[in-house]
């Protein structure tokens, strides 16, 4: 952006660009990181009282699958 003094002649504008993803009010990463965490486990609780599956990952198997409130595992793919 260019701005002029009351001369015509060119100044220099500080101009400090902000994207609003990258502000966080003031909160760690590592509180960002619990509170995701926990929002994760919570949605994963109310999916289990309505009956519905969870996804995860089996490591061991390198594998998606869906858990279901029994405990039942169903691998995907």
């Amino acid at each position: 952006m260019t701005s002029y003094n009351n001369n015509g002649q060119e100044k220099a504008a500080e101009v400090s660009v902000l994207n609003e993803l990258d502000s966080t009010c003031g909160i760690s990463d590592e509180e960002l990181t619990r509170r995701f965490k926990e929002s994760i486990r919570i949605d994963d609780e109310i999916r289990r009282i309505k009956g519905l599956p969870v996804a995860r990952y089996d490591e061991e198997n390198r594998r998606a699958y869906l858990e279901y409130p029994d405990g039942r595992r169903e691998y995907v793919g």
